[in-house]
C-alpha cells in the first residue's frame, strides 16, 4: 500500500520540528533553581520511558505514518489505557522537560509547537483509525488524547 502524501508531509514536518528544536539557539535563555532543573530532567526521563513502553506495546503496528498499517491491531491496554497517543505525550514531556533543564525559552517555544503539531496530527490520525477500528469511537470517548482523562472528582 502506498503511503498517502499527507502522511509523508506530516512526518517531514515532525522531523523538521525536531531538527529546529535541536539547534543550539541562545535566545531567551533563563536560569532556574537546581530543583526546577531537576524537575525538568525528571519530566524528560518520564517522557522517554513512556515512548519506550509505547514502542514495545505497539510492536508490529508501529509506523512513523498516521495511517494504520494493514496488519495493525488496536492497542488499548498498558500506557494506551491512559492516553490514546502516549508516544506523542512522551515526546512532549521530553521536549518540555529538556527545555526547562537547559533553561531555553527558544526550546520551550518549539516544544509548544510540538504540542500543537501533535494535536493536529492526532486529529487526522484518529479519523483514519475510526475507519479501520469501529471500536475506536468508544476508546476515544473514555481515554484522553495525550494525558489521562479524569472522570468525576478527585
Amino acid at each position: 500500500m502506498a503511503v498517502p502524501q499527507k502522511d509523508k508531509i506530516l512526518v517531514a514536518v515532525q522531523i523538521l520540528l525536531l531538527l529546529v528544536w535541536i539547534i543550539p539557539v541562545e535566545a531567551w535563555n533563563f536560569e532556574l533553581s537546581e530543583n526546577l532543573q531537576g524537575l525538568g530532567l525528571g519530566g524528560a526521563v518520564v517522557g522517554f520511558v513512556l515512548v519506550l513502553i509505547a514502542f514495545f506495546q505497539m510492536n508490529t503496528s508501529l509506523s512513523p505514518f498516521p495511517s494504520p498499517r494493514k496488519s495493525a491491531k488496536l492497542v488499548t491496554s498498558g500506557v494506551f489505557a491512559f492516553a490514546r497517543h502516549p508516544i506523542y505525550s512522551g515526546v512532549i514531556f521530553m521536549a518540555l522537560g529538556l527545555s526547562v533543564w537547559f533553561g531555553s525559552g527558544y526550546k520551550l517555544v518549539i516544544s509548544l509547537l510540538f504540542y500543537i503539531f501533535f494535536y493536529l496530527k492526532s486529529r487526522y490520525e484518529e479519523k483514519l483509525l475510526l475507519k479501520v477500528f469501529p471500536e475506536y469511537a468508544m476508546y476515544r470517548r473514555n481515554t484522553g488524547r495525550f494525558f489521562p482523562k479524569f472522570k468525576g472528582r478527585i
